[in-house]
């Protein structure tokens, strides 16, 4: 017969199982003490809540993939227990499942295997080694704190390049043009090019100095810029890179 905190707890947990399956697990006590709670072939697909004086637990043959991390570090009495037959995923969540039956193999009465994935099915979940683990470590404080420095970074970058592209836009450019050449229309930005120039020296060596210093002179006082396009210039500046230039 239930005692009284029994008969709360069959109660209970027959609610939570059926919300989960439709079926309750089926519990009955113990003699001198103790508690048996079957579960088994009942399609459970996640465990209830389970009393701690819970000495036996039959979870045979349902659709668990998984057990929750700390599930059965409260119940201490627990003497004996059966998993097999569960669809087990070998993942990270497995992790707490795999340790806790390396330190209890004396209680489980069948071992536990993997389903899924194809790399370790029917492997016994307890033969799984922490290398398998290895990637599932979760993150330390330091990670995450140069994760949130780094994303900080990041975001200040991204706003100094908008801001740089927005004052690109509004920039104004002044041009200054010396004052030999203020008497000169602005239509053209041509200067002599390099080869013209080589040309240029090439045949002032080949003249004597003294009946070449006039020509020298003149040569000087000629315009360093051809002025004819200057205005085209400067129209495709503006309208193509919205590019500001002052003439003064």
């Amino acid at each position: 017969m239930f005692s009284g905190l029994s008969l709360a707890v069959f109660l209970f947990l027959a609610t939570s199982s059926a919300r989960i399956t439709g079926q309750p697990c089926l519990l009955s006590a113990l003699l001198p003490a103790g508690l048996r709670v079957n579960c088994s072939t009942i399609n459970l697909i996640e465990l209830p809540h389970l009393p701690s004086d819970t000495t036996e637990l039959h979870l045979q043959d349902n659709r668990l993939t998984s057990v929750y991390p700390g599930l059965f570090d409260r119940l201490v009495d627990l003497k004996k227990v059966s998993l097999s037959g569960n669809p087990f995923h070998c993942d990270c969540r497995i992790r707490y499942l795999r340790n806790w039956l390396l330190k209890n193999r004396a209680i489980v009465s069948k071992e536990p295997t993997c389903a899924s994935p194809s790399s370790v099915a029917q492997k016994a979940i307890s033969d799984l080694s922490d290398d398998y683990f290895s990637s599932c470590t979760p993150a330390s404080c330091t990670d995450g704190t140069y994760n949130i420095v780094v994303g900080v970074v990041l975001c200040c970058l991204i706003v100094l390049l908008l801001w740089s592209l927005r004052l690109a836009k509004i920039s104004t450019f002044t041009l200054y043009i010396l004052e030999r050449h203020s008497g000169f229309e602005a239509d053209s930005l041509r200067s002599l090019k390099p080869k013209h120039r080589r040309r240029l020296d090439i045949a002032l060596s080949d003249v004597s100095p003294d009946s070449d210093s006039l020509t020298c002179t003149e040569d000087l006082e000629k315009p360093l810029i051809n002025m004819e396009l200057l205005p085209q210039v400067l129209d495709v500046l503006h309208r193509k890179h919205n590019i500001k230039i002052k003439a003064t």
